[in-house]
């Protein structure tokens, strides 16, 4: 029996390493200030280091809260006359799943081809009945990394991925879930706050490539021809690229583009960020970044978190940031669910990465760049009404907390490489 249980507790610590380790060599030195972010060389170190090009002529329109997202969703799909590929990390159930699965499902009654990726953990909570349904109508639902016990060492590499895009024209890409919670706008705390972002142009053809990446490693068949990749034409003047990271190919991409960005600021850095846990090196970035003159803001959720144990991993880690003299805001009403990093006014990054270890290291994650002012103005503005609802801690704020809270804290930060 002593022998048995010794098998057992070597299988499960070894699936533990396999699923928790990293899968490259991480990022682990800071990374040297060599230019700022409106210098060409900057553009070009970040389209080579990330992989896609920078590419000009679109158009990325800001959608706050589920009011404004979910209807702009919604008539992509009911408009599309060739193809509609979605992928998505969380669909659950509720009014508004089934208001995507009746869209869905139509379009494909009609002839559309309709393709759904849906990560196997983080839709968990889906109807069943509802993806019965959408399967019987003619769309083409699968699982990302469903539990299968030839798939157990890669269980815990998730998509996390927001990811919409009809007729290889319209993309969209943002940190909602199909989900009630994000419903509405934000008016109370069974109401999210989240942004997504419709996009049209040449980089919609980048956002069809990184979709059809996972839905080839799940499937096996690989879609293309002009229904999926059609001839685009510019749709306006933002310069943008969406590159995508995952554990089994280029695990570091994201990492990567957060530290070059925090690198090359010297002006501002603002960040929004569901889970906020920032490695050693990301503290460093962003420590000396402050000594350069830059001033750097973050907001992240408040008192209304649905991740307790990574907001208190997180409050754990900002004493060096505080006496550093990075701005930390918590965000009050209720679940502040954004991902955005904006550095000088110029460069504004988008997508489903949080800034914490599961975005850099786990999970495959997709994030739209756009290097554009006005652009970077607009979600300055967002930042700025998201910051006058939320509550700033101070050093002195956080060196007074309960002994009990900083026990806990510190406590949570040892799973910090899991969070």
């Amino acid at each position: 029996m002593l022998y048995l249980l010794a098998i057992v507790a070597a299988l499960a610590l070894a699936l533990v390493v396999v699923n928790f380790g990293a899968a490259e060599r991480r990022v682990q030195r800071e990374i040297d200030h060599l230019y700022t972010v409106d210098d060409p060389q900057f553009q070009r170190a970040m389209a080579m280091l990330l992989g896609p090009a920078i590419v000009p002529g679109n158009q990325v329109q800001e959608l706050v809260n589920g009011d404004r997202i979910f209807p702009a969703m919604l008539q992509a799909i009911r408009e599309a006359r060739r193809t509609v590929l979605f992928e998505t990390f969380i669909y659950w159930s509720g009014e508004i799943g089934t208001q995507f699965a009746e869209a869905l499902s139509e379009r494909a009654r009609a002839g559309v081809r309709v393709h759904v990726l849906l990560d196997w953990v983080g839709s968990t909570k889906v109807d069943r009945e509802l993806v019965f349904r959408m399967r019987d109508e003619g769309v083409e639902v699968r699982m990302f990394h469903p539990l299968r016990w030839y798939h157990l060492g890669r269980m815990n590499n998730r998509t996390h991925r927001k990811l919409l895009i009809v007729d290889g024209r319209i993309g969209f890409t943002g940190g909602v879930g199909i989900a009630p919670q994000w419903c509405g706008d934000a008016q109370d705390p069974d109401h999210w706050r989240d942004s997504h972002f419709r996009v049209e142009g040449p980089v919609v053809a980048q956002m069809q490539s990184v979709m059809l990446a996972n839905w080839s490693k799940t499937t096996g068949r690989v879609l293309h021809g002009p229904d999926y990749f059609p001839e685009l034409q510019p749709a306006g003047d933002q310069p943008a690229q969406m590159f995508a990271s995952s554990p089994s190919d280029g695990s570091e991409r994201m990492l990567m583009m957060v530290l070059l960005a925090i690198t090359a600021a010297t002006r501002s850095i603002d960040i929004a960020s569901a889970y906020f846990v920032p490695d050693p090196v990301a503290v460093k970035s962003l420590v000396s970044a402050v000594r350069r003159g830059v001033r750097v803001r973050v907001i992240t959720p408040g008192p209304h978190t649905d991740q307790d144990t990574v907001r208190r991993a997180s409050r754990g880690l900002w004493g060096p940031l505080l006496e550093a003299g990075v701005e930390l805001h918590e965000f009050q009403p209720t679940m502040f669910h954004c991902k955005m990093i904006l550095v000088d006014g110029l460069l504004t990054s988008v997508g489903s990465t949080n800034f914490d270890p599961r975005s850099f290291h786990l999970n495959d994650e997709a994030n739209l760049t756009v290097y554009h002012p006005a652009f970077a103005r607009r979600m300055t503005a967002v930042f700025e009404a998201d910051l006058a609802r939320s509550r700033r801690t101070t050093l002195q704020d956080w060196q007074r907390r309960p002994m009990s809270e900083k026990v806990r804290e510190h406590l949570a930060t040892w799973l910090r490489p899991l969070l």
